[in-house]
């Protein structure tokens, strides 16, 4: 049987900040990363594809800000299923493109999926997920005062907004994402974590403003469809210890017992490595075989063990 593989694209991999993120740099950057990925699905691997959406969303509420005159800005979960569909159809086509090229018959689909989240989930009374545009201070307590926006200043560049980021707790769409990659159907799905949605009393969807970390849902995902590998492209070459200092340390392997350690003492940050190695840990004591955590450059040598960070 062939094996099967869940491999995540970091949202910054396809928006990088030099850039101005037209959507020419961001076919660009898709295609790269497509062309080092198509290398594991030419091994006959069973394949699931998904993306975080970072710069992207935070570009969509601009658009919606700047738009809130002519036409009605839509809510946040809207904007995260707009985002997961647009960078869907991106690696959708390039992939579509690059097997066409190697005569590989393999049909691809995006799933634009919902994943429910707890309406009592403490991260709802307690928002520290930054997004969208820099506000002045002055700007930020009116949105707060008019719209009810939870606002906070961030890296010394004005105030954002902040929204909740509660924990995924069961993904709609993961049967029929079974059944898909069970025809051997590449699958994009879970991008930018799904858009969140909460389970009403009469058993309805709605969704809610918020952004379920993609790295957690990812393994969530992973967990549902038995996948036995977990790959995280970044744009970090793996795993580092005391990063950004003196003394950083490139870890090539990693157990879960070092990794549940480094993580408890503060080596991986919040908003960067420390969803990672989280998610890592989660798949891997639900079943997971292991975890590679690379840029899309170095897939190829990450897989022979040659580069990246395996985590067993």
């Amino acid at each position: 049987m062939k094996r099967t593989v869940i491999i995540s694209i970091g949202g910054n991999t396809l928006i990088r900040g030099s850039e101005k993120g037209t959507i020419e740099e961001q076919f660009e950057h898709t295609n790269a990363a497509i062309a080092h990925i198509i290398k594991i699905i030419e091994n006959g691997y069973k394949v699931i594809i998904t993306h975080g959406n970072g710069p992207i969303v935070g570009n969509i509420l601009i658009r919606n800000e700047a738009a809130k005159n002519i036409i009605p800005p839509m809510p946040l979960y809207i904007c995260n299923a707009d985002s997961e569909g647009g960078i869907g159809f991106m690696i959708q086509q390039t992939l579509y493109n690059q097997l066409k090229k190697k005569g590989i018959k393999r049909d691809v689909v995006t799933v634009v999926t919902q994943v429910v989240v707890d309406k009592n989930d403490p991260a709802f009374s307690n928002p520290t997920k930054p997004i969208g545009p820099f506000y002045t201070k002055e700007d930020a307590d009116i949105l707060k005062k008019e719209k009810g926006w939870a606002m906070m200043e961030d890296s010394r560049r004005g105030c954002r907004r902040v929204v909740p980021s509660p924990r995924p707790l069961r993904i709609i769409e993961s049967d029929v994402i079974n059944k898909i990659v069970d025809k051997d159907v590449i699958v994009i799905a879970a991008g930018g974590g799904g858009v969140p949605v909460v389970e009403l009393q009469n058993g309805d969807l709605t969704g809610v403003d918020a952004v379920i970390d993609k790295d957690l849902a990812t393994s969530l995902l992973a967990k549902n469809i038995g996948a036995e590998l977990f790959i995280n492209l970044t744009q970090i070459d793996k795993v580092y210890i005391n990063f950004g200092k003196a003394a950083q340390t490139g870890l090539n392997k990693l157990s879960v017992s070092h990794a549940r350690k480094y993580l408890a003492q503060g080596e991986f940050a919040s908003g960067s490595m420390g969803p990672k190695i989280e998610a890592a840990i989660e798949f891997l004591e639900a079943g997971g075989k292991e975890v590679i955590i690379t840029t899309p450059e170095l897939i190829e040598k990450a897989m022979e063990g040659e580069a990246g960070t395996r985590i067993s």
